[in-house]
């Protein structure tokens, strides 16, 4: 991670759009519950997921490519730490984002370094939830 604990509430006050990778159906994972509870908090947000989804009124996109630019800039990841080197793969190659929040449980040094390098901010192993009400 190479954001500071301070920096997260200014992320959090600068970046009102985002998208979310993997924002599952199941309303009782957190893939779900997480995104539901920023939206209600007043941040828009579009999701990626493999398979079409229209629970709870989310704009759910088949990938990042089809992901709009201004939602782009800060990609919240619901993934297994071991799909993140891929995953920071495809978001270099698609262009946009300058934010990669990795979720509680989620981190892997090696890619986060890559992304670091490609000048994406990385934020690791932290949830939105708990972050917005620590400073808000």
């Amino acid at each position: 991670m190479n954001v500071n604990d301070i920096e997260i509430k200014d992320l959090l006050c600068k970046y009102k759009l985002f998208s979310v990778y993997g924002l599952s159906p199941d309303v009782s994972k957190a893939s779900h519950y997480v995104p539901l509870y920023m939206r209600d908090q007043g941040w828009d947000i579009v999701g990626t997921y493999p398979k079409p989804h229209a629970q709870n009124n989310f704009n759910i996109l088949k990938s990042l490519e089809d992901v709009p630019k201004e939602h782009r800039k800060f990609l919240d990841v619901f993934r297994a730490s071991d799909k993140i080197p891929a995953l920071v793969e495809e978001v270099i190659a698609v262009g946009g984002v300058e934010v990669l929040w990795l979720q509680l449980g989620v981190c892997h040094t090696e890619a986060e370094t890559r992304a670091q390098e490609a000048g994406i901010k990385v934020v690791s192993n932290r949830c939105l939830i708990i972050e917005h009400k620590k400073w808000f």
